[in-house]
C-alpha cells in the first residue's frame, strides 16, 4: 500500500483506466471529470432518468466499461469529482520539482455557487481526449451544420437528433459509428461521405501487411457498423466531400463535389442533396491546453514523416506514459489518436506507474503491447485518411474561418500579405480570428495552416499562428496557452479557494466525492 496521491483528469476509457491502474498499485485516486457521469465520448451515458439500455451492438464494450465504472465509484480511495473543470495548472518552483498544483471548480457549468479547489498531489494522470477538427466550407456557419462527434453526443446522451434526414461527411472511420449511432435513434442518414479516394485508402490501410492480424478487432468494428449501414440501405462514397450547405435560416441542402486526391474539386461534378443537416469531421485536435500549461514537451506526427501545415502535435511521452514534466503522465487521444483499447492500455500503464507501482510488474509487458499496437493503427489512420492540401480551394473570399467572431477567409488573406500586420500577435489582433468564445479551439489549426499557405511559410505545428520565431521575446503564439484553461467567473476567481486534502485512510462509508 503507498501513501500517493494521484490526480487524474478525465474519465474516457483512458482516464478510467488509469484511476483503476493507481488505485491497484495502492494509491488515493481524485478521478476529475467535466461530465456529470463517466464514460467520456467513447461510453457517453444516458441520464439514468432515461432508464434506459445499452445495447451491445452499438455500444460495444459495454459490459466491461459497466464493471470498471462501477468498481471505481464504489472504491474507498477513490474520489469521484463529476462536474468539475480544471482551470488551470499551477507550477511548482523549479527548486522543488514535481506535479503541478491542480486548480478546479466544481459545480455546473451554469450553476451559481461553485467550489474553487486546490488540490496537491504526488502524480498527476492527464487523460483529456481530443474533439473533431472541421475544416471550413460556405455555409457552415448555418444552424444544422455541426460537428459528427457534437451530433453523436447529442444522440447518445440525450436520445437528441440534430436533424430528421443528415448528411455525415469528412474523413475517417469515425463516419462509420457517427452514422450507426444516428441511425439507432432514429435519424435517416442520406448518405456518407468519405473524402479520400479510394487509392489512399487502400494505400494507407494496406501498409506493413504484417501488422493487420494484430487490428482484427478494429476490422471486426468496422465491419459491423457497415452493416448497420447495409441494412439501412445508407450509401456510402469516397472521394466526395461537402463543399458548400446552403438554406434560409438553416441548412436546406449541401452541395457535394467529388475530389481529387489533394482534395481539390473535379470540375462539373458538383451535386446537390436535401438535408436538414450534416455532421462533419475532419480528424480529431488533441486538447492540449494542461498539457501546455503543466509545460509538457510536444511532439510532431506529420503524415507519411513530411511536415506540412496540416501536421498534428500530440504530448511526447516515454515508454513508461511519462512527459517531460516531472510526476506528470499522459494516455489516450492527447498522445496519439488509436482509439479506445489502445488509450485504456496508456491510462492502464500511466496510472498503476503514477500510483506507485512495480515498473517490473509482469502485467505491463502486454499493456506495452497493446499499445504499441495502438501506435502502429494510429499511424496507419493517419497515412489512409489524410487531409488533403487542396481543401482551401473550397473556399471564398466570404466564407467564415473563425465562426465566433465572423471573421472570412477574405480577411484573413488580406492580413497574410500586408507587412505592417503579418506578425503573429498583430494579425490574430486585426483579424480577431481566435478571440471569440472557443478561444481557438475550433478555428485555431484551420487559422495556422491558412496563415501558413499564404505567407507561404512551413507552419510551427497546427497551434501555431504563422511559425517564425517571435521577434518579441514571447512565447510563440499558440491556441493551447491559456492561462485560464476553462471558463471562470470573475466572483470564483476572486474567491478564495478550499484546500482539498484526500483521506490517509481508507473509509468505507460513503463520501460526497464517491457518492
Amino acid at each position: 500500500m503507498t501513501s500517493c496521491h494521484t490526480v487524474v483528469i478525465g474519465a474516457g476509457p483512458a482516464g478510467l483506466a488509469a484511476a483503476e491502474g493507481a488505485l491497484a498499485a495502492g494509491a488515493r485516486v481524485t478521478l476529475i471529470d467535466a461530465a456529470d457521469l463517466p464514460g467520456g465520448q467513447y461510453h457517453r451515458m444516458l441520464p439514468e432518468e432515461y432508464a434506459a439500455t445499452h445495447p451491445e451492438r452499438i455500444q460495444h464494450g459495454w459490459r466491461a466499461f459497466d464493471r470498471r465504472r462501477r468498481r471505481l465509484l464504489a472504491h474507498p480511495r477513490c474520489a469521484w469529482w463529476p462536474e468539475a473543470a480544471v482551470w488551470a495548472l499551477e507550477r511548482p518552483e523549479p527548486r522543488r520539482p514535481g506535479p503541478p498544483r491542480v486548480h478546479v471548480v466544481r459545480g455546473p457549468a451554469d450553476g451559481s455557487g461553485r467550489r474553487r479547489l486546490v488540490l496537491d498531489c504526488d502524480a498527476l494522470v492527464l487523460a483529456v481526449g481530443a474533439h473533431d477538427r472541421m475544416l471550413p466550407f460556405p455555409g457552415w456557419e448555418l444552424p444544422g451544420v455541426c460537428t459528427a462527434g457534437a451530433a453523436q453526443a447529442l444522440a447518445k446522451g440525450e436520445r437528441v437528433l440534430v436533424g430528421d434526414r443528415v448528411a455525415v461527411a469528412g474523413t475517417g472511420p469515425f463516419l462509420l459509428p457517427v452514422a450507426a449511432t444516428l441511425l439507432e435513434a432514429g435519424a435517416q442518414v442520406a448518405a456518407v461521405l468519405e473524402a479520400n479516394r479510394p487509392a489512399v485508402l487502400a494505400r494507407g490501410w494496406s501498409r506493413r501487411p504484417w501488422e493487420l492480424p494484430s487490428m482484427a478487432g478494429k476490422s471486426g468494428e468496422l465491419a459491423r457498423y457497415a452493416g448497420v449501414l447495409a441494412r439501412h440501405r445508407v450509401p456510402y462514397r469516397t472521394g466526395r466531400a461537402v463543399v458548400e450547405a446552403r438554406g434560409e435560416g438553416r441548412v436546406e441542402e449541401v452541395v457535394t463535389a467529388r475530389l481529387r486526391t489533394d482534395w481539390s474539386v473535379v470540375p462539373h461534378s458538383e451535386r446537390t442533396l436535401a438535408v436538414d443537416a450534416v455532421c462533419v469531421t475532419h480528424g480529431f485536435s488533441p486538447q492540449l491546453e494542461l498539457p501546455e500549461a503543466a509545460g509538457c514537451a510536444l511532439r510532431g506526427t506529420p503524415p507519411d514523416g513530411q511536415a506540412d501545415a496540416s501536421a498534428q502535435e500530440f504530448v511526447a511521452v516515454d515508454d513508461d506514459q511519462r512527459t517531460s514534466c516531472p510526476g506528470v503522465y499522459a494516455a489516450g487521444e492527447i498522445t496519439g489518436i488509436a482509439g479506445a483499447p489502445a488509450a485504456r492500455a496508456e491510462g492502464a500503464l500511466a496510472g498503476w506507474l503514477a500510483g506507485g507501482g512495480d515498473p517490473a510488474a509482469a502485467t505491463l509487458g502486454p499493456l506495452r503491447r497493446s499499445r504499441d499496437q495502438g501506435r502502429a493503427f494510429a499511424a496507419r489512420l493517419a497515412r489512409a485518411h489524410p487531409i488533403g492540401a487542396g481543401w482551401p480551394g473550397w473556399l471564398r473570399p466570404e466564407t467564415a474561418v473563425c465562426r465566433c467572431e465572423e471573421t472570412d477567409y477574405g480577411a484573413l488573406c488580406r492580413a497574410a500579405t500586408d507587412p505592417a500586420g503579418a506578425a503573429d500577435r498583430v494579425a490574430k489582433l486585426r483579424t480577431r480570428a481566435g478571440l471569440g468564445p472557443c478561444q481557438a479551439r475550433i478555428c485555431g489549426p484551420t487559422v495556422a495552416e491558412l496563415r501558413a499557405r499564404l505567407r507561404a511559410t512551413p507552419a510551427d505545428g497546427p497551434a501555431r499562428y504563422g511559425g517564425e520565431p517571435p521577434a518579441d521575446g514571447l512565447p510563440p503564439a499558440t491556441s493551447h496557452r491559456r492561462p485560464v484553461a476553462q471558463p471562470l467567473r470573475l466572483g470564483e476567481l476572486a474567491a478564495a479557494p478550499e484546500q482539498y486534502a484526500p483521506p490517509h485512510t481508507p473509509d468505507p462509508s460513503p463520501t460526497e466525492e464517491n457518492s
